[in-house]
């Protein structure tokens, strides 16, 4: 993930509070999908998802601060089972209630983190902004599990073509 959130004013007026709080800088400690931690997984779906939110008039603030928030929860989602449901559908209700004990929720925003598992789970988002954080999330996702994979297949095709070019 690149770092233009760290340059971004209008972005970090919105989540400057909640990127200093304990709660959100302990995500740090968490792998989540295999090459990135929880918190840096966090900050890429908010960010790209208020970039999106700016582009379809939005709510930009309660999409920046949901999308950092959806994710707030402080157990490894691999081995953790509970009674109660599966991972997909537990972990966005934690993920508000932890978030509460540090910040008020609008509507809006506890719509975005409930419903971001949508597709894993049949709650259909009320707003245009849950889907916005839903497609995000599931971007960031394989973006971050591929990334590395991705990354050495580019360098490997591009050894391949450099090799074929000096043969010719």
């Amino acid at each position: 993930m690149t770092k233009q959130w760290k340059k971004d004013a209008e972005y970090l007026s919105y989540v400057e509070d909640l990127l200093v709080t304990e709660e959100v800088q302990s995500l740090s400690g968490f792998v989540q999908h295999y090459h990135s931690t929880r918190l840096d997984h966090s900050i890429s779906v908010s960010y790209y998802s208020y970039k999106l939110a700016k582009k379809v008039n939005g709510d930009a603030r309660a999409i920046a601060r949901a999308g950092l928030l959806h994710d707030l929860f402080f157990y490894d989602w691999r081995t953790t089972k509970f009674d109660e449901g599966s991972h997909a559908y537990m972990h966005p209700r934690i993920a508000v209630k932890n978030a509460e004990k540090i910040t008020e929720l609008s509507d809006l925003e506890r719509d975005i983190i409930i419903k971001h598992m949508w597709g894993a789970t049949i709650a259909f988002p009320r707003y245009k902004e849950s889907y916005i954080v839903t497609m995000v999330d599931k971007y960031c996702a394989i973006k971050e599990a591929t990334g590395p994979v991705v990354g050495r297949l580019k360098i490997r095709w591009q050894q391949l073509v450099l090799r074929n070019q000096s043969i010719v």
